[in-house]
């Protein structure tokens, strides 16, 4: 049973400046974190699970509302609370056990005493026998065991872990996931409390005692909190395991966004309209795929057959939807006519459809009218990184810009010159534009 509460958000609200006002990225959070209980915050990308992770540990203010540890409002970093970073975040010139004794030196501890600490904790993760070793000698699964090591050290009260398997593979993730379960359950784990921030639903039924769903739309907000009640370990194969799956996936997927009030009517921007990780390939692949199943399929049967997670598929469904291409009715995708007709069309005409439906996306379209305003129809990108960059983090940012760079080249909308770092717009585009007639 969850013991007593170690932190917790009061009415957790965090804005950033913009252009065009402030952007809300949490909006009136409450949430509380026990002892003995791992909390998973689940939610698309741009929901603020990863900037409430960061209030959590202090290393973001609140804009109002309330931050606790310990029932002490944070002023500051959280002395309580530890991170793994999604990224690995080593220091490349020092070993393992030097990367490891870090967060114990900060805390002033004698140099025999870390030094002891740190093998302990080595130890702990599986690598004993690699003190010595370097980052650069440490494969993806072992650089993050080090970071699991680090965090752990200080023997924190609760252990922040911001998507720590996302970049790595499958089999590494799955195993690696696995013995952090097996070191929680057998009672030895050195924190009381884990946060976990991720995406994959599977990965937060697997590992949570509560599954704490945010919204992207309205920003930041709590749609559902998920109690899981299996016992462990999990296997992904039981009834329960897949209801639970399937109830998230539907509270993600399912509930509309609040619709704005008629007197208030929102401007789709690229601040508030964020790009998911979706290719041209993938969308015009998964469009075939539904084609061929009569238009309409179950999203979660579809993973099955193909092999992937259901969250693997996410983003090319988003981006569908955001296309006008499909839409998610009772947790199928089923295809509009625009969407269709895109299947059924050759090369060309796909293109001419694409650009139909793609010029209207706001990052797209800010992209295409900065070029047609500019005199030589270039940009470079650093001009729109400084536009978006109160808005998105760096990573996203250059998601974003990703994303809208391959929509507007299949588009033939523009190119972008890696060389360069410029946009620019496309040829046709330019003939028309000196050429009306």
């Amino acid at each position: 049973m969850p013991g007593p509460v170690i932190l917790s958000a009061t009415d957790l609200t965090k804005t950033y400046a913009g252009a065009e006002g402030d952007l809300p990225v949490l909006s009136g959070v409450d949430l509380e974190v026990r002892e003995g209980e791992i909390v998973a915050l689940l939610g698309k990308s741009g929901s603020g699970k990863s900037t409430l992770l960061r209030c959590l540990a202090g290393l973001v203010p609140a804009s109002s509302g309330s931050v606790t540890y310990r029932g002490e409002e944070l002023r500051g970093a959280n002395p309580g609370t530890a991170m793994v970073f999604q990224t690995f975040a080593l220091l490349p010139w020092m070993t393992v056990q030097q990367n490891v004794e870090i967060g114990l030196e900060a805390q002033g501890m004698r140099t025999a005493e870390r030094a002891d600490a740190a093998r302990k904790a080595i130890d702990l993760v599986g690598l004993d026998g690699f003190e010595s070793a370097y980052p650069k000698e440490l494969s993806g699964g072992m650089r993050q065991r080090v970071g699991f090591a680090r965090a752990l050290v200080v023997q924190p009260d609760v252990l922040m872990m911001d998507e720590p398997f996302s970049a790595l593979d499958v089999l590494t993730a799955g195993n690696l996931r696995g013995e952090l379960m097996e070191l929680w359950t057998s009672g030895s784990f050195p924190a009381r409390a884990v946060v976990l921030v991720t995406h994959n639903i599977e990965e937060a039924v697997m590992m949570a005692d509560r599954v704490v769903v945010l919204a992207s739309q309205p920003y930041g907000m709590i749609r559902e909190t998920f109690a899981v009640d299996l016992p462990r370990p999990r296997g992904r194969q039981s009834a329960r395991f897949e209801e639970l799956v399937d109830a998230i996936y539907a509270v993600m997927m399912g509930a509309p966004p609040r619709p704005p009030e008629p007197s208030t009517p929102t401007k789709q921007t690229p601040a508030n309209t964020p790009l998911p990780r979706a290719g041209v390939d993938g969308l015009a692949g998964l469009v075939e795929i539904v084609l061929e199943r009569g238009g309409r399929v179950d999203l979660s049967d579809l993973s099955d057959d193909l092999g992937l997670e259901i969250d693997d598929l996410l983003g090319l469904v988003d981006g569908l939807q955001m296309l006008g291409l499909a839409a998610v009715r009772d947790l199928e995708i089923v295809l509009t006519p625009a969407g269709t007709a895109f299947a059924r069309a050759d090369v060309q005409e796909s293109k001419r459809l694409f650009a139909v439906v793609v010029a209207e996306i706001p990052l797209v379209r800010l992209i295409t009218n900065t070029l047609q305003r500019s005199a030589n129809g270039t940009q470079r990108a650093g001009f729109f990184r400084d536009l978006l960059s109160h808005h998105y983090t760096s990573e996203q940012l250059e998601q974003q810009l990703e994303t809208a760079t391959d929509w507007g080249r299949y588009a033939e909308l523009y190119s972008y010159h890696a060389d360069t770092e410029e946009y620019r717009l496309h040829k046709e585009a330019i003939e028309t534009r000196l050429d009306p007639a």
